[in-house]
């Protein structure tokens, strides 16, 4: 029982972390008027629609976060996206230019 609550925290822990970085994915694009959506299916052409990136989209909020490119790509490879983090390692290559 006490293994299965420690699981449960676990796994709900790692969700508002992925959403987190989801969330400074956003703002990152935001920032730089691109569009998440298209950035995201640049790096995964054959997934379907991401429902937390929907869903994250909707609850982002106007406000600017200022993040930098370096802190995005770390976040984006910590959690595995590495397609992900290469798209957008392209376009902050374009933006320095």
């Amino acid at each position: 029982m006490e293994s299965e609550n420690r699981d449960e925290k676990i796994i709900k822990r790692y969700q508002q972390d992925e959403r987190t970085m989801i969330l400074l994915f956003i703002h990152w694009c935001t920032n730089h008027q691109l569009d998440p959506v298209s950035l995201y299916h640049r790096a995964y052409p054959a997934q379907a629609p991401n429902q937390a990136l929907s869903e994250a989209l909707e609850d982002a909020g106007q406000e600017e976060i200022d993040i930098s490119s370096e802190t995005l790509l770390e976040v984006l490879q910590m959690f595995g996206n590495d397609d992900l983090a290469f798209v957008v390692a392209e376009e902050a290559e374009k933006i320095s230019r």
